[in-house]
């Protein structure tokens, strides 16, 4: 019988045991706690303990509608990516913080390369809120974080 590896195994290293591993289900059944990635409600839960906030502080610093983030929260509604990335300002997250929580989420990170996602990625760089962000969004003739839920 394999040994069971524990949770916090660094993506890198995992990815190098997969690589090396001579069988598949074996390496599954040894690594299946570190392959454990937790639910997005969840871990917004978790976030909020680590801040000493509840929900709905996050959700009113995020400019999300109330129910509407309650139901992120619950699980009862997926996110978008504007709105992991609304969350992350509520969270006030870094970067790398930001781009785990919308990997967790399911959504594509942020890419630089991208005039809009530049915009907000310096933003979070530099510890801007949401409207600040908005506004240079606005200015720069972006569409604003949540806009995109207005069409669809």
């Amino acid at each position: 019988m394999a040994q069971t590896i524990g949770k916090n195994v660094r993506t890198s290293t995992l990815l190098r045991r997969l690589f090396k591993a001579p069988d598949l289900d074996n390496f599954i059944e040894c690594h299946a706690n570190a392959m454990d990635v937790p639910q997005f409600p969840a871990y917004l839960k978790e976030l909020c303990h680590e801040a000493g906030l509840v929900p709905e502080q996050i959700i009113k610093k995020a400019a999300i509608d109330r129910t509407y983030g309650h139901q992120l929260f619950n699980g009862t509604r997926k996110p978008s990516r504007d709105k992991v990335i609304q969350l992350a300002f509520g969270f006030n997250l870094n970067v790398e913080d930001t781009q785990k929580l919308l990997k967790l989420a399911q959504k594509s990170a942020l890419y630089p390369k991208i005039k809009r996602d530049a915009i907000i990625l310096y933003s979070l760089s530099n510890h801007k809120d949401i409207l600040e962000t908005q506004s240079v969004l606005q200015a720069l003739s972006q569409t604003l974080l949540g806009g995109e839920e207005k069409n669809g």
